[in-house]
C-alpha cells in the first residue's frame, strides 16, 4: 500500500508495515527524507494497469474422447436429498 507522510512523500509499506508503523518510525522516515513525491494520484491504481482479457472461444467443438473423460453424474443430488425416509401412501 502507498502510505503518504507528513511531508507529502510517499512509501510503499506492506499490510504488516503498516500495522507495526510507530510515530518514532515516521519521524525516522521524515528525518532520512525517505519516499518519493508522487504527482500523479491514480499512481499505483488498477486505472493504469492494463486489464487483462479472457478469451472464450464459443465454437469450439469437443472431441468425443474429450467428452468420454468428464465424469457425469446422473443424480448430483442423491448426497443433499435422503428419499429413503420419505413417507409412502
Amino acid at each position: 500500500m502507498l502510505y503518504q507522510l507528513p511531508t507529502g512523500k510517499t512509501v510503499y509499506l506492506t499490510l504488516e508495515e503498516y500495522l507495526e508503523l510507530t510515530d518514532q518510525d515516521i519521524q525516522y522516515l521524515i528525518s532520512v527524507d525517505y519516499g518519493e513525491s508522487i504527482l500523479n494520484p491514480f499512481t499505483g491504481s488498477s486505472v493504469e494497469k492494463p486489464e487483462s482479457q479472457k478469451y472464450y472461444d464459443f465454437d469450439y467443438i469437443p472431441t468425443d474422447d474429450e467428452l468420454n473423460n468428464i465424469p457425469s453424474d446422473d443424480t448430483p443430488f442423491d448426497d443433499i436429498i435422503d428419499l429413503s425416509d420419505s413417507l409412502e401412501i
